[in-house]
């Protein structure tokens, strides 16, 4: 553009912006939309059909979204599902085509429609939240499509809305709130609707819960109105499905829309360009399988049409009601269908192309415009790659690799022969900016010493950019895992997972590939191990409000209607016996002593900023049973984070040493440093994994991260576990370490899979995990600001955390899992 040009006005280069121009006759202006939606249609287009017909589809959707801009209908702001649903379009018109053409006398036969009837794609466009999104304002639906479905930071959305990432991330809570407001009202206008898992009609008793869910779902509610609600839920299966879907109706949003635009590809689709279909469906198909039943219906016309597709019946059609594998034809998509049934699909266009091709259709179809995204595998599970049958391997992330933070990446191998397997080497190729840790020694410096051994038996050095790892001989039947330990750089780029190559005997046996790489956000692995181990986490507050009031007496009995620290000055409290801290608590720990203790790591947090580098070190002190005295402890890492009101902070310090020394019994801790005042607070958190004969075989791991949710700050944080590489459901135990959480602020949940888990300690409510309540913690039975808690879950292929707040403002800090080892399938 010359210096003297106008510039467009805010907002001019948006979707919306650019449609209207085209509509107008200013065919100028596609060309910016074909640039910037060409790589989610062709990574579509290539997982419905082979790479020749999906471009040639890619073109024909581009010209007939044009064709119908040019009449005058079309979308006016979400370009990119209706630019799909005519991707999906032009693929089954070409095949259907294709199929019609064949030497016969019988034209009338060819000449019948060709129907493909999903009955769970049809009652997904029934479904009452796909109902909701598609009664939503335009600019709204867009929002959602590209935040919820496609998973899109802000950032990556404001170009094509023309607003700032900030913008993008206040529409997408509006539109959020809309979503469930319509989902509610349709609940209210027809109580009688059927729900995923059938519970029964509602009835007049259900109107006036129905009525406040969704003040409820964020905490708005009053503490009378609220535990009416409660009272209410505890008895009405129906209101708390509603419920369920209304505490993350984004998830609902996605597995129900993202079928019926992408159809068969969904799955691949949203992994952002997965392998062609056909690997790993099996895979994908016993996943389906174990998933609940609302999820089943959303996932399963997708695998069972890449179930046909990798039986080689991909995108063939044998006769006038065969489906479509591909999904290329739902009610949606089929000639004739109703236009009511359709998620905003295109106006049926001219068979030939328009007069005016797009300007950026110039374009030879091979070429890959600046940005499009490589082909990367699929999110979700590895599948296992056995070359001779007998040796089968697998890689992932433990945790998230996130920038500038430690991480573990595990691998598996294992022998599913009858006879001894030769000597093992895997070669790990780790992601750019990814390293393995450790440390040259000697005077010559050719040693390597890694940080901490791999274990079980591995023996591994960086080589060149390769982990070159070895390992003895594996019986039959036997498997063996080994834990990496890297350092992600600040600067390492998103994505490219880690890859392995595994030899037995010198012959190239398994190549795997793990389902993530770098990612943005999430929480990095600390600690890992495999075997008969369990997790234990304790701790308590140092802070508490004086109990010098009658209200901060019942309070720290978890009794009256003030147990909220923003209502009391905070202020230290010393409860030991030692003249020398001045904030002081204990909690019990229940660990052996000695090497049963494989890791315990304590972390405190309180009200304080982060010193800068080169300050005083953040310590705290500790004391185990019977020490006659603490022990100052430094942290080896410390994170900020900003709260409404002020800086916050994490520290994180090793005492593996120290609790194998002193084992299990009452533990002290003292002196975090942390600053008085209204709503202020400070605690402490041990968290130990041990060796114990008694716990069935699986993994412990132990996540961390100071990530602020709540007013000011993301409202959601998503934890993927990872390096369980589990098959199938897995009983588990989830533990979780936060800060600064307020007993009278519900709306605060720790979702599996979207589903809310109940919490062991406190209050127990599904709707308030973080309420001052600390496993083991001596004193008060309300511990303000600090909360340690577990949950049981039911860990599925692939899990996914997710902690979720409305109006309390937290700090979450750990996340442990425990998962027995699978079954083989």
């Amino acid at each position: 553009m010359a210096e003297n040009a106008p510039r467009p006005a805010p907002g001019a280069t948006s979707d919306a912006a650019l449609l209207a121009r085209v509509r107008a006759g200013d065919l100028d202006a596609y060309g910016p939309l074909y640039e910037r939606h060409l790589a989610a249609a062709r990574a579509l287009a290539r997982h419905l059909a082979p790479p020749d017909v999906a471009e040639d589809a890619v073109q024909d959707a581009f010209a007939r979204v044009l064709a119908a801009l040019r009449r005058g209908s079309g979308p006016a702001a979400d370009f990119r599902p209706y630019l799909l649903t005519s991707v999906r379009r032009a693929v089954y018109d070409r095949h259907r085509d294709d199929r019609r053409t064949e030497p016969t006398g019988e034209i009338e036969r060819l000449d019948a429609p060709l129907d493909f009837d999903d009955p769970a794609l049809l009652g997904l466009e029934r479904s009452m939240v796909v109902r909701a999104y598609r009664s939503l304002p335009e600019r709204w639906r867009a929002v959602l499509w590209h935040t919820e479905i496609e998973g899109a930071k802000p950032a990556e959305v404001a170009p094509l809305l023309g607003l700032t990432a900030n913008g993008v991330a206040a529409l997408a809570y509006r539109a959020r709130e809309g979503l469930r407001q319509a989902y509610l009202q349709m609940h209210l206008a027809d109580p009688a609707a059927p729900l995923p898992g059938g519970p029964p009609p509602a009835g007049a008793e259900c109107r006036p819960t129905l009525e406040k869910l969704g003040a409820h779902v964020r905490g708005g509610l009053s503490r009378r109105d609220a535990r009416a609600v409660d009272g209410h839920l505890d008895g009405c299966r129906r209101c708390r499905a509603i419920f369920a879907e209304l505490t993350d109706v984004n998830t609902a949003l996605r597995d129900g829309l993202g079928p019926i635009v992408l159809g068969a590809a969904g799955l691949a689709y949203l992994a952002h360009g997965g392998p062609p279909l056909g690997a790993g469906v099996v895979a994908r198909l016993r996943r389906v399988r174990r998933m609940p039943k609302k999820q089943q219906a959303a996932a399963g016309g997708a695998a069972v049409a890449m179930a046909l597709a990798a039986a080689g019946l991909a995108l063939a059609l044998v006769s006038g009601t065969t489906p479509v594998p591909g999904g290329g034809g739902p009610a949606a998509d089929r000639p004739g269908a109703p236009q009511a049934a359709r998620p905003a699909p295109p106006a049926a266009p001219p068979a030939a192309p328009p007069a005016a091709p797009p300007p950026a259709q110039a374009k030879p179809p091979a070429q890959q415009p600046p940005g499009a995204p490589r082909d990367r595998p699929a999110a979700g599970p590895v599948a296992e790659h056995p070359v001779t049958g007998d040796v089968t391997a697998r890689i992932g992330t433990v945790g998230s690799l996130v920038r500038d933070r430690p991480g573990i990446v595990a691998l598996t191998v294992a022998n599913r022969g009858a006879a001894r397997t030769a000597d093992l080497a895997a070669d790990v190729l780790l992601p750019p900016g990814v390293a393995y840790e450790g440390a040259t020694s000697g005077r010559t410096a050719v040693a390597f010493v890694p940080a901490e051994p791999p274990g079980d038996g591995w023996a591994c050095r960086p080589r060149g950019g390769t982990v070159a790892c070895a390992h003895a001989p594996v019986g039959p039947g036997g498997e063996t895992t080994a834990y990496l330990r890297v350092r992600v750089a600040a600067d390492a780029p998103l994505g490219g997972p880690p890859r392995l190559t595994l030899r037995a005997g010198g012959a190239r046996t398994v190549a795997a590939s793990a389902p993530r790489g770098v990612a943005a956000d999430g929480m990095a692995a600390r600690f890992a191990e495999r075997g008969h181990v369990r997790t234990v986490a304790v701790g308590n507050a140092l802070y508490d409000c004086g109990a010098v009031q009658p209200a901060c007496r019942a309070a720290l009995d978890r009794r009256g209607p003030v147990r909220d620290n923003d209502r009391y000055v905070m202020r230290p409290a010393d409860r030991d016996d030692d003249p020398t801290t001045l904030s002081s608590s204990a909690a019990r720990l229940a660990v052996p002593a000695g090497r049963d203790v494989l890791w315990a790591g304590l972390y405190w947090s309180g009200a304080a900023s982060v010193a800068p580098v080169g300050a005083k070190p953040v310590t705290m002190r500790l004391r185990g049973p019977g020490a006659a005295r603490y022990t100052t402890v430094r942290a080896a890492q410390t994170s900020g984070a900003r709260l409404p009101d002020y800086s916050a902070y994490q520290a994180f310090a090793d005492v593996t040493a120290l609790v194998r020394a002193r084992g299990g019994g009452v533990w002290w801790g003292a002196d975090a440093p942390s600053t008085p005042g209204p709503g202020r607070y400070a605690g402490w958190a041990l968290v130990a994994v041990v060796r114990d004969a008694r716990a069935p075989a699986g993994q412990a791991m132990v996540l961390d991260g100071a990530t602020a949710l709540g007013p000011g700050a993301a409202h959601r944080l998503d934890v993927r576990p990872d390096g369980l590489l589990a098959t199938g459901a897995t009983p588990a135990r989830v533990g979780l370490v936060a800060w600064e959480g307020d007993a009278d602020l519900p709306g605060d949940r720790l979702l599996l899979g979207g589903r809310p888990l109940v919490p062991a300690g406190g209050d127990r409510s599904a709707g308030n995990v973080l309420d001052g309540s600390a496993a083991g913690a001596l004193g008060p039975k309300l511990t303000f600001g600090v909360d340690v808690d577990s949950c049981a879950a039911v860990l599925g292929r692939d899990p996914v955390l997710t902690l979720t707040t409305g109006q309390d403002a937290v700090l979450a800090g750990v996340v442990t899992v425990t998962a027995p080892a699978p079954a083989e399938p």
